[in-house]
């Protein structure tokens, strides 16, 4: 027997299984299908929760991680990949995107939450080893551990470009946004830094949960009731829910009465409804209703009046959630399955239009957060000759003296100023109105006539508005 083999051996360490946490692994589970499926996190993430609630796997609390781990690593996506990419010996594009995914939930918990660093580490390298196996666990410890070594600030010195030498890529880098996206909205904002500065850190704060109670069918009193509900900011019709509050806990939500809706898109449904017309008020037309918020808030102010509102969506399956959000509204409506490009009704057959227009989203970084990283500069092209289309649409479906607003959830310039510009010149019977005094209270609407609300100025998504009169 050699010298070597009469030593003794260490035991050998028992064999530990990997431990699933249940909160890491749901999210993974979100940021694959965002990636995999090009699926919206507000629409994976609300299934994902109700059915480990229903298995018993998590409190509001392991939700409310959850939530946060899904939306801060898809609003910091292009930070996180800034800071992986100087922690690895190869481009990004050869790292397999689950083990992107787990690093980037990784990073998220060291740089951005509370989360001890230890616990941040040894919970990733857990999953990693539940979703990926030891060996690639081994690389997201190897990678996080150097990731560990600077907190955020001390990240963004080391990748970010100067901003005297690049703003634009500066921006991008710190505040996660694509470069393009940066310079967009920059040029919409037309100020200085400031500006852009704060702009982009509103699109990567939560956004608050605003609720519409529709006229007729429920009450803000009502809503204010609810433990979580605080006054809107701008809308008569608004409740803002505080930190934590759940809008299917909302008995009026729950019953459609009351819904979730963007203090923003109510404005531009009050706007429309509140401008001045000249003679008649009785047939109204929301020209693209789905999903329908817009839609459910008009038909209830018809009411009101004794008006009628038709509600057209070219697509049936959303055409079929502007019937659900209209359905028991107090007065007569109608909704259809119609191309707006292709209308079924007469011209100047509508005493106000509103066409809310398909666009590239820009206007709610917040609430969909990976809609910046899918959107490319040439989807602008592809937009734009149905957002004239529709609007020339919009404009012939009015009668004259009636009111078209032309609204879209987009402040890219392209989208807003531009179209509308090249409308007006096409249609020289139409005119532009002021539509600043129709958001009575609202600050910084800017020069006018049109408006645009913005994130970091009042809280709002960045929806654009612009009302027109057709004179003759």
């Amino acid at each position: 027997m050699s010298e070597q083999s009469r030593r003794p051996r260490k035991p050998a360490k028992p064999y530990r299984r990997p431990q699933k946490d249940p909160v890491r692994v749901l999210a993974f589970e979100a940021l694959r299908a965002v990636d995999e499926r090009d699926a919206y996190a507000n629409l994976v993430l609300p299934p994902l929760l109700r059915k480990a609630r229903e298995k018993g796997d998590f409190d509001a609390r392991d939700a409310a991680l959850a939530t946060e781990l899904v939306y801060g690593t898809l609003r910091r996506q292009g930070t996180y990949d800034a800071v992986i990419a100087a922690c690895v010996d190869r481009p990004l594009r050869e790292v397999d995107p689950p083990v992107l995914d787990v690093l980037s939930l990784g990073v998220h918990q060291l740089l951005g939450t509370r989360i001890p660093t230890h616990a941040a580490v040894s919970a990733s390298v857990e999953l990693a080893r539940v979703v990926l196996g030891d060996g690639r666990a081994k690389f997201v410890n190897a990678v996080l551990r150097k990731v560990a070594q600077a907190d955020l600030d001390g990240w963004l010195e080391k990748v970010a470009p100067p901003y005297d030498e690049d703003p634009e890529d500066h921006l991008s880098v710190v505040h996660s946004h694509p470069r393009w996206v940066v310079s967009a909205l920059w040029d919409s904002l037309g100020g200085g830094r400031a500006g852009i500065e704060d702009l982009l850190e509103a699109d990567n704060e939560r956004p608050e949960v605003t609720l519409v109670a529709r006229p007729g069918r429920a009450t803000t009193e009502e809503l204010l009731r609810e433990d979580a509900a605080v006054p809107g900011r701008w809308s008569p019709y608004a409740v803002r829910l505080a930190e934590g509050g759940e809008p299917g806990a909302v008995e009026a939500v729950r019953e459609g009465r009351a819904g979730v809706q963007d203090e923003g898109s109510q404005l531009v449904a009050l706007a429309l409804a509140n401008a001045p017309i000249d003679g008649p008020d009785e047939k109204w037309l929301d020209g693209c209703a789905g999903p329908g918020g817009k839609a459910a808030l008009l038909a209830a102010l018809a009411a009101e009046r004794g008006a009628v509102l038709l509600a057209s969506e070219k697509q049936p399956h959303r055409a079929g959630l502007v019937a659900k959000a209209l359905h028991g509204n107090p007065g007569p409506y109608q909704v259809i399955a119609a191309d707006g490009t292709r209308p079924p009704w007469r011209p100047g057959t509508f005493d106000r239009v509103l066409m809310d227009v398909p666009c590239t989203g820009l206007g709610a970084l917040r609430r969909r957060p990976e809609a910046r990283w899918r959107r490319r500069p040439e989807d602008l092209d592809n937009f734009a000759p149905l957002q004239r289309a529709l609007l020339r649409t919009a404009l012939d479906s009015v009668r004259v003296g009636g009111v078209v607003g032309y609204a879209t959830c987009s402040p890219h310039l392209a989208e807003t100023r531009a179209v509308v510009s090249d409308m007006l010149k096409q249609h020289p019977e139409a005119e532009l109105i002021d539509a600043r005094p129709l958001l009575p209270g609202v600050p910084a609407l800017g020069d006018g006539p049109d408006v645009q609300l913005w994130p970091h100025l009042h809280g709002t998504d960045a929806m654009y508005l612009a009302l027109i009169r057709r004179t003759a």
